[in-house]
């Protein structure tokens, strides 16, 4: 059997490959080694930029259906309410989705792996990479079945996005170095009554840690999550109802838990993989990075790396790239990875630390101060770029390249080109740039100045050109993201900037194409 591209691992960044790459008419051959899909997991909250995503791939209304829109955080310490960090609308006018969606992991893996059987594409469980031998222009792997036997196959290429325990990284002898935080921590699917503010996110902060209360559908439903007591973090043999105490004496006596469908506890570990490839093995979501909870990124990261490298390789399996495009994304997503580790390190060790200075930041100091700094614009449009993932930027690939400074604070190669309306035909009405902009082919935009003839000719529908007219209203738009004609973009399907300048210089824009994106004439 040859098949272009396997898929190790049918967690979310797994589905997200391949139906990505379902969509762009590559057939994925996608294994698990598990059973079936998980039916409980720790993950929670959906960030704008995966929203976006969910848009383009056409799940985002069974996404908003199934979840739930925090309106704000609540944050208790000592067992009192202490203050309300707004959520809902808070990237209001950065992003089509201005707020967090709760929704379980296992939602959203299970909205799409519906979607892939679109794409004729289905996930084959119980079957495991047990090997795999690289050669210059295939890697040949060997497979065992759900009956126990081997089979060996030929894959063009190999995404690992198996995980914390990756097959793919391991076998490549890929180091993951890092360590495990000391904390033991617990989630529960409870059904609970006590003082929580409903449908809202709530944070109970206390000297040695936190829990946290994710609002579920149902009602006096809640995911709750949180840190062992140091003298239950040995037992194997724990139950929900030896936690509760502990939570009781945190979140006030009157909590009650009258149900628990579902319990675990689990260690959490800082690890990014050395490498994110070796030759024709990429390394995607948990099996490339794990970090700690804070921020609610794990999930979405993974989405990100899944969505990043499915353009890049359908156009080289298409061949309408070389390979050396491929090159750019642990160019891109590795620094990311990084930070992201770096920062998450740096909140949760603040959280969790024992020390008295931290326990009085945490429980007397930090909630307000948030509170009161999300009651400038400035900074809440800060937050929610962060947060929501919109503001992560690539400004040092090779595939972001400024042609011209643009004047004042506007987007810049590198960065997520923003979310505007704009009247896109002259006398037209005003359209949602991201609506109208597919995500299969780059999109040239063209500001105040005309586009000169055989601007992209030879990339055929590889790139569409949008000589954006001169309107009042548009003005106004362009001037709320910083951008003052003339000017010009060059955006990838991703939504990046790849090419900005001012004056549009249509020798660059084809010298772009076939050089840093090795893209193919037709």
């Amino acid at each position: 059997m040859h098949t272009d591209i396997l898929i190790v691992g049918a967690g979310p960044t797994g589905l997200m490959l391949a139906n990505q790459l379902g969509r762009r008419g590559i057939r994925a051959l996608i294994i698990d080694r598990h059973s079936g899909p998980a039916q409980q997991t720790r993950a929670m909250a959906v960030q704008a930029r995966t929203l976006e995503i969910y848009a383009e791939l056409g799940i985002i209304d069974q996404a908003l259906a199934l979840g739930f829109q925090a309106g704000g955080a609540n944050m208790w310490a000592n067992g009192r309410w202490t203050a309300r960090i707004p959520l809902g609308d808070m990237g209001k006018d950065l992003s089509p989705y201005p707020f967090v969606l709760m929704l379980g992991q296992d939602d959203n893996e299970r909205i799409m792996g519906a979607r892939l059987r679109d794409w004729d594409v289905a996930v084959q469980w119980n079957t495991e990479l047990i090997a795999l031998r690289q050669h210059p222009d295939r890697v040949e792997v060997t497979l065992r079945q759900p009956d126990g036997r081997t089979t060996e196959i030929e894959a063009a290429w190999v995404a690992g996005c198996d995980g914390a325990r990756s097959a793919v990284r391991e076998l490549n002898g890929i180091g993951f170095p890092g360590a495990p935080y000391e904390q033991v921590f617990f989630v529960a699917d409870t059904a609970a009554i006590g003082p929580m503010k409903p449908g809202e996110l709530n944070v109970y902060l206390w000297r040695d840690g936190f829990h946290l209360f994710f609002p579920m559908r149902g009602e006096n439903r809640w995911r709750v999550i949180g840190i062992l007591p140091r003298h239950l973090r040995a037992r194997d043999d724990l139950v929900f109802e030896e936690v509760i105490p502990a939570i009781r004496q945190e979140a006030g006596t009157a909590l009650e838990f009258p149900q628990c469908s579902w319990f675990s506890t689990y260690r959490i570990h800082h690890r990014a993989a050395e490498r994110f490839r070796e030759r024709r093995c990429f390394l995607l979501g948990d099996a490339a990075h794990i970090h700690s909870p804070v921020g609610a990124q794990g999930m979405n990261t993974g989405l990100q790396d899944a969505y990043n490298f499915a353009w890049k390789l359908a156009l080289v399996l298409g061949g309408r790239a070389e390979t050396g495009l491929l090159d750019s994304y642990e160019q891109e997503r590795l620094p990311v990875a990084r930070r992201l580790l770096r920062t998450t390190d740096h909140a949760f060790t603040l959280v969790v630390s024992r020390s008295r200075v931290a326990g009085l930041l945490r429980t007397r100091v930090i909630a307000r101060l948030a509170a009161v700094a999300m009651t400038f614009e400035r900074v809440r449009r800060l937050a929610f770029r962060t947060i929501s993932q919109i503001g992560v930027r690539y400004p040092r690939s090779p595939l972001s390249q400024t042609l011209a400074v643009p004047k004042g604070g506007a987007p810049v190669a590198g960065d997520r080109f923003p979310w505007l309306k704009l009247r896109l035909r002259t006398g037209g009405a005003a359209e949602d740039l991201y609506q109208q902009l597919d995500d299969m082919r780059f999109h040239l935009l063209v500001f105040g100045q005309p586009v000169p003839a055989g601007t992209a000719a030879g990339y055929g529908d590889l790139v569409q050109v949008h000589a954006v007219p001169a309107d009042p209203d548009n003005t106004r738009a362009l001037a709320r993201a910083g951008i003052a004609a003339p000017a010009c973009y060059l955006l990838r399907p991703d939504g990046y900037i790849g090419l900005a300048g001012t004056e549009l210089d249509a020798g660059a824009v084809s010298r772009y194409l076939a050089g840093p994106l090795h893209a193919r004439r037709v």
